[in-house]
């Protein structure tokens, strides 16, 4: 069975580099708030074209304070996509604001610009778009929306370290940016771990003052923050991998491009590959196909020895935990959610592994009448 993904083979890959990086700060005896963090900080605003980042300890967290830094509090609404990981919308919930689903583009897969303007109530106070699957959303239409009604914009980044949206790289797009670092994610730390970009000072400063308990000063606490730290083990592994994420994302743009040639361009059979706009240079965390009868396709590929795996099964607002709020149907995210299927995407495929589900997706993903 080809696995869906194996961190094990990440770590091979990097093992000197990585043994040696975390080995320096076993050493040093400093773990939070130190030299490593401000380096990969310094390092990951310069990566994503922008001034400033901020480790945080979570992707969730980089949400919660990113958009508690422009301005979101109890009772806020905020405007976001039901096609996600349920921490997108689970963030907004954390820090007492609510989270407005608006519909999403059935081709992008991210937020509609045009189903945001039916979402905004005078009570909204931000936008929350997520760049899924490595593909980032339509960026500009959104902050037009935003700059008509005085909507901050906070792009929810966690699946597109390295994307460019019309040339321009995801993360310095909007007052501020979140990124996961979880495990799987393109740049991944070997734990949880986030980050926070913005272009703006007063912004960065606000986020490292709440993820520091809200202290301007070492026992002075201005205002009620969190311990929401990224620690400099989890820095000096992302100093690591952040050296060769240009190079893994190409890996995965190349596979994927093997992956919708072995299914005729846009899949004319059980399996429809995934839109890419000519606007964007996507980064491909997750190859999403669609199946009508998708458990139907993922038994075919797992019978010719290719694991699959589904991201994500459930709209967020079809989630029990958002049961009773009364929102109402968003059906191109409900068929989104009933459709997609994720294939292996990682750099450590090896030729012979792609070329594997390059055969299989041929033999399920072909019309009925020419499969074998």
């Amino acid at each position: 069975m080809i696995p869906f993904g194996d961190l094990k083979r990440t770590y091979a890959r990097h093992q000197t580099e990585l043994d040696a990086a975390v080995g320096a700060v076993m050493a040093s005896g400093w773990f939070i708030l130190g030299r490593r963090l401000a380096e990969f900080e310094t390092a990951f605003a310069a990566y994503c074209e922008v001034e400033h980042a901020v480790g945080v300890n979570t992707g969730t967290d980089a949400i919660a304070l990113a958009l508690r830094a422009v301005g979101v509090g109890p009772g806020d609404e905020v405007v976001t996509s039901p096609l996600s990981a349920a921490f997108t919308a689970l963030a907004v919930d954390q820090i007492g604001a609510v989270p407005v689903f608006a519909d999403i583009d059935p081709r992008r897969f991210t937020l509609d610009p045009a189903a945001i303007e039916a979402a905004i109530t005078p009570r909204t106070r931000a936008i929350l778009p997520v760049h899924l699957y490595g593909q980032p959303a339509d960026l500009d239409p959104i902050l037009a929306v935003a700059r008509a009604h005085g909507l901050a914009v906070v792009e929810d980044a966690a699946q597109a370290h390295g994307a460019r949206y019309r040339g321009r790289r995801v993360g310095g797009l909007a007052d501020a940016a979140a990124f996961s670092f979880y495990p799987s994610k393109n740049l991944g730390a070997f734990g949880d771990a986030g980050a926070v970009t913005t272009p703006d000072a007063a912004v960065a400063e606000r986020v490292r003052r709440l993820r520091n308990g809200g202290q301007s000063a070492r026992y002075r606490h201005d205002e009620l923050g969190v311990n929401s730290r990224l620690d400099e083990i989890q820095a000096a592994v992302l100093g690591v991998r952040l050296h060769g994420l240009d190079a893994d994302n190409a890996r995965r743009r190349a596979i994927a491009a093997a992956y919708t040639s072995a299914l005729g361009g846009t899949g004319g059979g059980a399996i429809i590959t995934p839109f890419v706009a000519p606007d964007v240079e996507p980064v491909f965390h997750l190859y999403v196909v669609r199946a009508a009868d998708r458990d139907a396709v993922a038994a075919a590929l797992a019978a010719r020895g290719v694991e699959t795996a589904v991201h994500y099964p459930t709209a967020i607002h079809r989630q029990p935990a958002y049961a009773g709020r009364g929102i109402g149907p968003l059906p191109h995210a409900e068929r989104a959610a009933a459709e997609v299927l994720s294939l292996p995407i990682y750099p450590e495929l090896t030729d012979d592994e792609v070329r594997a589900v390059c055969a299989a997706l041929a033999a399920v993903g072909a019309p009925a009448d020419d499969r074998r």
